[in-house]
C-alpha cells in the first residue's frame, strides 16, 4: 500500500504558510499576485466574494465534500485555527447551500479568516451584513444534508486550482488567487516591484508623458502584424 493510500481522512496537522508572509500578502491585491506567480493560481470568477468590500489573507485548511453536504466543513471548522481561510471543493454543485449565517457567525468567534466555496451559500444579506469574507460559486436557499464522508487537509482543486493544505490564499473584489506555500515568500518582493511599476505606469499616462505601452510595437512584429521597421 503507498503512503499516500494509508493517509487518515482528517489530517489535523498541517504547515502553514508563515504568519509574516500573510500579513505582507495581505498589502497586495489578488491581481498581483496572480500575475507574479506566473498568471496563475487565480481561481475560476465563478467564485466571488458576496461583496466587493471583503477581503482576506491566509493559510488554506482544504475540505473535499459531496455536493450538497456540508459534514466536513463543520469538522474543518472544530479543527481550524485562528486565521486559517477554509478552501472547500464543492464540486461546483448549486443545489444547495453549504453554509449559511449561522456556521460564519461561528468561523467569526473562532477567528477563521475566510470561507472560500466551490458551490453554494445562503444568508447572503446576514453574512454581508456580518461582515465575513465568504466567497462562493452561487447562492441556494436549500439547506444541506450532514452525513457523508469525505476529507480534510487533503490536496483538492477548487476552482480550476490545485490548493494543498497551508497554502497561501488571498482574495479580494476581483476573486480569490492561491500560491503555493514553499512559493508566497520569494514573490513578495516582485509583487513589490510590481506594484511600484504599475504606478509608474499610471503617472506617465496621466501626465500624458507615455499614452502607449512601450512593449506595444515589439509585441506586434514578433506577432506578425506589422512588419520590421513599421510603426504604428
Amino acid at each position: 500500500m503507498s503512503q499516500a493510500a494509508a493517509l487518515p481522512d482528517v489530517m489535523r496537522d498541517i504547515e502553514r504558510v508563515d504568519a509574516a508572509t500573510v500579513e505582507s500578502a495581505s498589502k497586495f491585491p489578488s491581481s498581483i499576485l496572480a500575475d507574479v506567480a506566473g498568471r496563475r493560481g487565480a481561481l475560476h470568477g465563478r467564485i466571488a466574494p458576496l461583496s466587493p468590500s471583503m477581503r482576506f489573507a491566509g493559510p488554506a485548511l482544504t475540505v473535499e465534500v459531496r455536493p450538497g453536504d456540508n459534514l466536513m466543513i463543520h469538522a474543518a471548522m472544530a479543527i481550524a485555527k485562528p486565521g486559517d481561510v477554509i478552501v472547500v471543493d464543492g464540486k461546483g454543485d448549486l443545489g444547495s447551500a453549504l453554509m449559511g449565517e449561522i456556521m460564519s457567525q461561528q468561523c467569526v468567534a473562532l477567528g477563521i479568516a475566510a470561507v472560500v466555496i466551490d458551490g453554494a451559500v445562503r444568508d447572503s444579506e446576514a453574512i454581508r451584513e456580518l461582515g465575513f469574507p465568504m466567497y462562493a460559486a452561487g447562492l441556494n436557499p436549500n439547506g444541506p444534508t450532514k452525513f457523508v464522508p469525505g476529507r480534510l487537509n487533503h490536496p483538492i482543486s477548487v476552482g480550476g486550482v490545485t490548493v494543498h493544505p497551508g497554502d497561501l490564499v488571498v482574495g479580494d473584489a476581483d476573486g480569490v488567487t492561491v500560491i503555493e506555500r514553499a512559493r508566497a515568500a520569494a514573490l513578495l518582493p516582485l509583487a513589490a516591484e510590481k506594484v511600484a511599476a504599475e504606478a509608474r505606469r499610471i503617472a506617465d499616462i496621466r501626465s500624458r508623458k507615455a499614452l502607449r505601452p512601450a512593449w506595444l510595437e515589439d509585441a506586434l512584429r514578433a506577432a506578425g502584424v506589422i512588419q520590421a521597421g513599421e510603426t504604428l
